[in-house]
């Protein structure tokens, strides 16, 4: 059942087509509208608390809204589903059991040597480099990093680009590849739109999708390297692994769940520290306090890791800040409607329609967090304040670790 003529509040172009410039542009039609609102002819957008719960958290006896058909496109497509691009519950169900392994507090102690080594590098280059120039582009460097960590953990080599302060090729092509998909689902909801650009810009497209097949190879020959290795480190790959022949894991499989980690860790947070960055040095007593807290609780650099920093209160809040006001996941995550209807926001919305909560609109709406606009970590501290901070959530898990 669609709700074109569901009683829900949008623009009057909203019932006929979909405006993409997200996320700030769903953020204003909320402040106009409220908490949802009609985003096309059978999708509608929230942005509360609330509906977070609502749409993505399992809830015992009740139908699980499935991923709509925007997880059909992508890298590996053809080939595989990934734990991304999964939509079916049972399917999705046994990856994560096999995927869980991997990303296990233990398996995460045992891979932080890893992080840390790239962590070090990263450091003493980012010396170097602001003795030799006024100044850096922190965004690149931090983008540099988080690829050499992830491909050291994904696919148990760096792309070295601490050490050459530029981007390996494939990169860029990750990055590329990404925008194949955000075409794919353009082109499915606007056919004639699609139509038009391969008439228009057929070199474009042409090219954008050589980048994705070379992205795939590029995926495959990295995995079956890993895989080739007789080696006893630990990273990503080595749980997955040990799945391999119980699961009937092809080397495809394998390399559509690391083509997920390596968009998924990289960029993301990449995107968080640059955010963090700029709201620190712009906050300077935020700033102060946050550095007070760390030289107070550590001795030497040496004694900083995960499970030593657990406990700093401010520096969690920090970072939940500035997830908040700067979402690493920008987009929405949309969910199809149960076949008999659900409850979302105190509204009974028919099934078949598509739901999700934004992101972006969520964490950064007055209705949710006073001042949004406000770079206030000390919302995240202590009790006595009026914010929904569950309206922030980090890859759809309100501050918990995320698998998909």
């Amino acid at each position: 059942m669609e709700t074109s003529s569901f009683p829900v509040p949008g623009p009057i172009l909203g019932s006929s087509k979909r405006w993409g410039r997200q996320p700030y542009e769903i953020l204003k039609l909320h402040e106009k509208y409220g908490p949802v609102v009609r985003v096309a002819p059978n999708e509608l957008s929230f942005n509360t608390a609330q509906s977070w719960r609502d749409i993505y958290d399992k809830k015992k006896g009740q139908a699980t809204f499935i991923k709509s058909d925007f997880y059909d496109g992508g890298n590996f497509a053809a080939e595989a589903h990934s734990i991304v691009s999964v939509r079916d519950p049972d399917e999705h169900a046994n990856m994560r059991r096999y995927l869980r392994d991997a990303f296990s507090d233990r398996s995460l102690r045992e891979q932080e040597h890893l992080i840390s080594e790239a962590i070090d590098r990263f450091v003493e280059r980012i010396g170097e480099e602001g003795k030799e120039k006024p100044g850096i582009d922190i965004v690149m460097w931090f983008n540099l990093a988080t690829f050499d960590i992830i491909g050291s953990l994904a696919f148990g080599q760096s792309f070295d680009g601490i050490k050459s302060g530029t981007e390996h090729p494939w990169v860029s092509i990750v990055v590329k590849s990404l925008r194949m998909g955000a075409l794919a689902d353009c082109f499915k909801r606007f056919p004639l739109i699609g139509e038009i650009f391969k008439t228009v810009f057929p070199g474009l497209l042409k090219k954008l999708i050589e980048d994705t097949r070379r992205h795939e190879a590029y995926t495959m020959d990295l995995v079956q390297k890993r895989i080739n290795q007789k080696t006893d480190r630990k990273d990503f790959l080595t749980n997955i692994l040990q799945h391999r022949q119980a699961d009937s894991l092809s080397d495809v499989q394998i390399a559509a769940h690391s083509s997920d980690f390596v968009i998924a860790g990289s960029e993301t947070t990449a995107t968080a520290l640059s955010c963090i960055t700029y709201y620190l040095q712009r906050n300077p007593d935020i700033l102060h306090i946050l550095q007070k807290e760390i030289r107070t609780s550590f001795d030497s650099y040496e004694q900083i890791n995960d499970a030593s920093t657990a406990t700093l209160e401010y520096l969690k809040a920090v970072i939940l800040e500035g997830m908040r006001m700067y979402p690493p996941l920008p987009f929405p995550l949309p969910r199809v409607v149960p076949r008999e209807g659900a409850i979302v926001q105190g509204h009974f919305v028919p099934g078949g329609t598509i739901v999700s909560t934004n992101p972006l609109a969520a964490s950064m709406s007055a209705e949710n967090f006073h001042d949004p606009w406000v770079f206030d970590p000390q919302r995240w501290v202590g009790t006595e304040n009026n914010d929904f901070l569950d309206a922030s959530r980090e890859f759809l898990a309100p501050h918990r670790r995320w698998i998909s």
